[in-house]
This record gives C-alpha cells, sequence and structure tokens, in this order.
C-alpha cells in the first residue's frame, strides 16, 4: 500500500487514512526491549501494536541503519559517530546488552533489514529520518528509494517523518507518493505553509509542549496529528479526546486497552 490511499492534509477535509492505528509503538516496544532493534519490532507485535516507529541515519559507507542518536555510545558498545563509522563495523556492534543481559548479541539492523522484517509482520510503520548537518538532502533520498525497491506495493502503510525539512522534500522529489509527516516539537507559527510546501499528510508533536488551544484549531483544520511519546494511559485519554489520531507508545499494550474507536469523521 505504501499509504497509496492516503492524500496530503487540506484544510478542513478529513480524510480516513486506512491503515494508521490509533497507537503507535515507539521504537518498537522500547520500554520492554533494547530500542531500534528487531527484537524490539517483535515485541511490539505481540503486544499488539499494529505500527512501529522507527529511527534511520547514513553510516560513512552511505548505508541506512535504525539507530536514533547520531553516536554510538548509549545505545551499543561502540563509540563515536555513526556518520563517522563503516556499516560493517557497526554491524559487529552490540546493541542489546545495555538493555539486558538477555537481549546480548542483538544489532543496529539496518533499515532494509527492519523493513523486510515489518513487511513480513504485516505492521505498518514510520520511518523517521535523522540526518547529520549537510546530510538531509542525501538521507531523504536514500530513504525514499530504499523504500519505494523494497516494501511490498500492497503491504501496509509507510509513513516518512523528519524535522528535517530539507530531508522531506528530498524524500518528496525523490518519491513523491510515499507519505510525509513533519516533526516538530511545538506547531509553530508556521505549521499550515510548512505542512502544504511538503505535501504533508500528519503533524507530529512532542507530549511536552501541546497547547489545547492549537490542538482544537488543528483538529477544526483537519489535520491529522499525531503525538510524541505518551506512555501514561490518562494523558493519552485526555489528548485523545482533543482529537489527536494518533499517540506513539514506549507501552503500547498499555494503551492500546484505553484507545477509543475513531470517530465518525476520521473513518
Amino acid at each position: 500500500m505504501r499509504g497509496k490511499d492516503w492524500e496530503p492534509w487540506q484544510p478542513g477535509r478529513r480524510l480516513p487514512l486506512p491503515g494508521l492505528p490509533r497507537v503507535i509503538a515507539h521504537r518498537g516496544a522500547s520500554a520492554a526491549a533494547p530500542e531500534n532493534t528487531l527484537a524490539a519490532f517483535r515485541l511490539a507485535r505481540e503486544r499488539g501494536a499494529r505500527m512501529v516507529e522507527l529511527d534511520t541515519r547514513l553510516t560513512r559507507d552511505g548505508v541506512l541503519v535504525v539507530i536514533h542518536d547520531s553516536t554510538l555510545d548509549r545505545t551499543t558498545d561502540g563509540h563515536g559517530r555513526v556518520i563517522e563509522t563503516d556499516s560493517d563495523r557497526l554491524a559487529l556492534l552490540d546493541a542489546g546488552s545495555w538493555f539486558g543481559p538477555q537481549f546480548r548479541g542483538e544489532r543496529v539492523p539496518t533499515l532494509a533489514q527492519a523493513l523486510e522484517l515489518l513487511a513480513g509482520l504485516d505492521m505498518a510503520v514510520n520511518v523517521e529520518l535523522k540526518a547529520d548537518p549537510g546530510e538531509e538532502r542525501r538521507t531523504g533520498a536514500e530513504a525514499a528509494r530504499l523504500i519505494e525497491r523494497v516494501w511490498p506495493a500492497d503491504g501496509p502503510p509507510v509513513l516518512v517523518s523528519s524535522f528535517a525539512e530539507e530531508a522531506l522534500a528530498a524524500v518528496r522529489r525523490e518519491v513523491p507518493e510515499l507519505p510525509r509527516g513533519l516533526l516538530r516539537e511545538r506547531a509553530g507559527p508556521d505549521w499550515r505553509v510548512a505542512m502544504e510546501r511538503l505535501a504533508c499528510i500528519t503533524l507530529h508533536l512532542g507530549s511536552h509542549h501541546l497547547d489545547e488551544s492549537i490542538l482544537r484549531e488543528l483538529y477544526r483544520e483537519a489535520v491529522p496529528v499525531l503525538v510524541y511519546t505518551v506512555n501514561d494511559p490518562a494523558e493519552a485519554k485526555r489528548v485523545f479526546e482533543l482529537g489527536v489520531r494518533a499517540v506513539f507508545s514506549d507501552v503500547p499494550e498499555a494503551i492500546l486497552p484505553i484507545a477509543p474507536p475513531l470517530p465518525h469523521a476520521w473513518s
């Protein structure tokens, strides 16, 4: 599918976005397994999630790998910057022991490996583009080409998001039909201009900076808002009541039971 039934946001037009669930597993089931690993993605599926969010960035030799930070230190036994590390060296690192001994030997997957697993699990995916300064365009273009090449045409939706607008613009140039989400901490006064310029489908906002008046405005304008990262069921209930379309969570199994059905306008 690749979100082929999804259309860019248009003011006041509330689109159903088939295949976009209410709860998205943030970096996989990242409260119970090492984030951004194949183990975390499998566990998210076991716990009921139908979509995961993951982060990707380039290595020195131009391979897209699944890791959040610009450095290796926090989530692997390696050191240094990802963009200064070749993929063959990175593939040898342990990305699980920092979380728990039962995950010893878990690796940093390539984006291709992660997409292959998720397609096999019939899971939708939000690929967040991380890019070092100066690498925004290359990251967006490489990710778009890879997704176009490896993701099944009849698979569940793929959504590409980023804080880096240049990366999203590169995705649009490379594979225009690939759905895009604008990622910000706050909506900002220029959210409308940016959404229209990049032909985005969704707007992703941080949970710590939510303004109820802005959320109500976005709902009136029929913007599908996705909020990160919501781990408290009471907070999830609150933001759903404010018209939020979906939430990202480290504990999807805690949020899924309280996620309300989509209102008729979204379904």
